[in-house]
């Protein structure tokens, strides 16, 4: 039996693949988990927030516009309230009393630049994902930004 056994990068990403099929966006799915030592410190999906209708229920109006077309791509961001994988999974890290400082941040996606922003100042120390940012073509401000601060970027 030649069982090939994933490395711990790979097996960290699928945990993040599986958060990301609880999203409940319209527009898009994105998973992230949140590691330390080996260890799942959190997870996150994005979606709207708890206690929220969800947002393939109707809870989040631009994302419905934006699935429509009364919206194009990346106008009234600021109306979404959707929360990312990422932040999500920093809350989830925060509300449980769990240190981020030198955690391994995985998703499925690089993040945006908003969430870098979150990741920075969380202390992660190192962010890996499988697919780019993309809004009309490859965005890389977050991994940009990530880079600038010392954050240590891969893609798997």
């Amino acid at each position: 039996m030649n069982k090939k056994r994933l490395s711990w990068d790979e097996y960290f990403m699928q945990i993040a693949q599986s958060a990301q099929a609880r999203s409940n966006c319209i527009r898009n799915s994105v998973g992230a988990v949140i590691v330390k030592e080996k260890r799942i410190i959190a997870t996150g999906y994005n979606g709207t927030p708890a206690g929220i209708t969800n947002c393939d229920e109707g809870g989040c109006k631009r994302c419905s516009d934006r699935h429509t077309n009364i919206l194009k791509t990346n106008e009234r961001k600021d109306l979404c309230i959707c929360v990312h994988a990422e932040l999500n999974a920093l809350l989830q890290s925060a509300y449980h009393g769990a240190s981020t400082k030198g955690a391994t941040l995985y998703c499925t996606i690089a993040p945006c630049l908003q969430c870098a922003k979150a990741i920075i100042n969380a202390g992660i120390a190192e962010v890996i994902y499988k697919h780019p940012h993309t809004t009309e073509g490859i965005d890389n401000k977050g991994i940009d930004l990530l880079s600038k601060a010392g954050v240590k970027v891969g893609k798997i």
